[in-house]
């Protein structure tokens, strides 16, 4: 490897170290691959692949802002 990629390569983990949010959207997706064949399964082909997707990720948001809104009500005083 060259001086040049191992530059990039460290500059992609020292702005990975400092955010977290691409990190986190990265997982969110890779478990949506979990929730959505679930989805799909459950509704009995009446939605469309795409739809299962983007209600699994609506569900992922929910539960995501559920679990914010309630350490926000809970322990102010971090926020």
């Amino acid at each position: 490897m060259t001086t040049q990629t191992l530059e990039t390569v460290s500059e992609i983990w020292s702005e990975w170290r400092r955010q977290k949010l691409p990190l986190y959207l990265f997982l969110t997706l890779c478990f949506n691959l979990v929730i959505a064949p679930v989805v799909y399964a459950a509704s009995g082909n009446e939605f469309s692949r795409t739809q299962a997707w983007s209600l699994g990720l609506l569900g992922l948001g929910t539960v995501v802002l559920s679990i914010y809104l309630f350490f926000v009500m809970f322990v102010p005083e971090k926020f």
